[in-house]
């Protein structure tokens, strides 16, 4: 699972990128509700998200890219990385300007995994929403509002991340909850 490898419709793919050496992506809350605004208007046409989690200095994305028939005939990973692109760079040139700053905001490159067996799919479902009590910036996974963890747990409200393909896993929320709040080893992993 290389992190360049090629996006290809219909595959899962684990999404991520950090900040530019010790700078910060997300300062306060108007940056996260702002990246936000953007996943949606440039990710959700051509994926559905399955987990998100911002960080004050990377972010995780679990997302499966909709279908070629669903997206415009185009060289597939050329036209999903554009998307992310634009993403990257509308929320890099709001940023800069909103705080007097200039030059690269994320790394150079986007992180990606391909996502090939359900086993390794749940356990980075949860490594994505416990990211914040990993990096001690919360001790339980609900006091941090910057990932999809509440969407799932308040399913009657209504959300763009796409919940019915990961509910498949948990009986119940509470299982969901349960699931959330046990130890997972992350032995494979390789999240840098």
């Amino acid at each position: 699972m290389s992190n360049t490898e090629n996006f290809e419709y219909e595959y899962v793919y684990h999404i991520y990128s950090h900040a530019n050496g010790r700078d910060l992506i997300f300062r306060e809350e108007e940056n996260y509700k702002y990246f936000l605004d953007k996943l949606v208007k440039y990710i959700v046409p051509i994926a559905e998200i399955y987990a998100y989690c911002l960080m004050p200095n990377h972010f995780h994305l679990l997302v499966r890219f909709k279908s070629e028939d669903q997206i415009p005939n185009e060289d597939e990973h050329k036209y999903l990385m554009k998307q992310f692109s634009n993403l990257l760079n509308g929320y890099a040139k709001a940023y800069n300007k909103r705080y007097n700053r200039k030059g690269s905001l994320f790394l150079d490159y986007l992180k990606r995994k391909r996502v090939n067996d359900s086993e390794y799919l749940i356990k980075l479902f949860h490594y994505i929403h416990n990211n914040p009590v990993n990096h001690g910036f919360v001790e339980d996974i609900k006091d941090w509002k910057y990932s999809s963890y509440h969407s799932y747990i308040n399913l009657a409200k209504e959300s763009k991340i796409e919940r019915t393909e990961m509910m498949q896993y948990f009986d119940t929320v509470n299982d969901f909850i349960e699931y959330h709040q046990s130890n997972v080893e992350y032995d494979f992993l390789t999240i840098k």
